[in-house]
């Protein structure tokens, strides 16, 4: 009987990897939401197994305080908020903010809100292929579940690791900071 529940889990896990993705930019909400709307929100736009996996109100207040989300307009969010929000929880188990602020400003200054989302969205979806198709080309994952998560995990450590060292190559170098620095004082 537990053998028969963890499959369905499993075949449930790889349906999700299969099927569910945030929604497009056009269907993002395009009238301002409140913060208990947002939330609600959030936690459908990412897969989720209900154990913290998104943001609370707390966590979206701090990230605005932190400058890595605009500012609401009132008590109100947008889609542009939405798009930040989203690409925060599912990266923030990843990074930290200071590392998803330089992220999300890239090489050349930051992206506009729609052309980061579709990007997200693009990544989002290789990544979660690549991860099923790891799962089910796994030799006997039924009877293996602890080497199928240790794989998994050992997948998530070698891809955290390169994406922190990939962030820290896209920080400007205190060099660069004090030469612009220089450059906008003889403006």
């Amino acid at each position: 009987m537990e053998e028969e529940k963890r499959a369905q889990q499993l075949a449930e896990l790889e349906r999700q990897l299969s099927e569910d993705r945030p929604v497009d930019w056009e269907s993002l909400p395009d009238i301002p939401l409140y913060m208990d709307q947002v939330v609600s929100y959030l936690g459908r736009q990412l897969i989720g197994f209900g154990r913290g996996d998104t943001l609370t109100s707390a966590m979206v207040n701090n990230y605005i305080k932190d400058g890595l989300v605009p500012r609401a307009q009132g008590k109100r969010y947008g889609r542009e908020h939405l798009v930040y929000l989203t690409l925060v929880a599912a990266v923030k188990q990843v990074l930290s903010v200071r590392d998803m602020k330089v992220l999300m400003e890239g090489v050349d200054g930051p992206l506009d809100a729609q052309h980061l989302y579709q990007t997200f969205q693009g990544n989002l979806d290789a990544a979660l292929k690549n991860t099923l198709e790891h799962m089910e080309s796994f030799p006997g994952r039924e009877e293996n579940l602890s080497g199928l998560a240790l794989s998994l995990a050992l997948r998530s450590y070698a891809d955290a690791l390169a994406c922190r060292r990939v962030v820290e190559l896209l920080r400007p170098s205190e060099e660069m900071k004090k030469k612009k620095g220089k450059n906008e004082e003889s403006v």
